[in-house]
């Protein structure tokens, strides 16, 4: 396997062997860490529909608390889902949603001990717990003909990383 050094002089693992054959990088020698990422995303919704959300007067329930569960959910199975990502311990998740008049973001931050990180987990995420807002708002969000024109989901970023030794 081909190591590479980025930027700040640290090893870079890549999924690839010197031949291009893809497989989950040996994480193994590595010493454990205590580990964390963030990531955001937001969903754009029509100012009706926040009002709505705020008010938890859709017919779904509470959308905020069930995208909450979401959200955790698909951090806790997200080895199970991008393909080379390792199975790791999640000692924390912490979801924090802000409501606009026409938009909710949501924050995702991901705790671990172990060798490798866990961005993939914060930004499944965000990802799958705006998904859940979508799904539980989509009858408010449809237009006449049963489209969503202005229902987005977008600006997904890991927004921060840590790595600490242990003591």
């Amino acid at each position: 396997m081909t190591d590479h050094t980025d930027a700040d002089g640290d090893d870079e693992l890549t999924h690839t062997t010197d031949e291009g054959d893809v497989q989950m990088v040996d994480v193994g020698a590595k010493p454990d860490t205590k580990r964390r990422a963030v990531a955001r995303g937001r969903i754009d919704l029509g100012s009706s529909t926040v009002d709505a959300v705020r008010g938890d007067e859709l017919g779904k329930g509470d959308v905020l608390a069930t995208a909450r569960i979401g959200a955790i959910q698909a951090v806790k199975h997200t080895w199970e889902t991008i393909p080379m990502c390792h199975q790791i311990p999640i000692t924390n998740v912490d979801t924090d949603f802000d409501v606009e008049d026409e938009s909710i973001t949501l924050d995702v931050a991901v705790e671990t001990t172990g060798k490798t990180g866990c961005e993939m987990e914060a930004i499944q995420g965000v990802t799958t717990g705006l998904g859940v807002v979508w799904d539980m708002v989509k009858a408010a969000e449809k237009d006449a003909d049963g489209q969503y024109p202005g229902t987005r989901i977008g600006d997904v970023e890991v927004v921060e990383k840590t790595k600490k030794t242990l003591d």
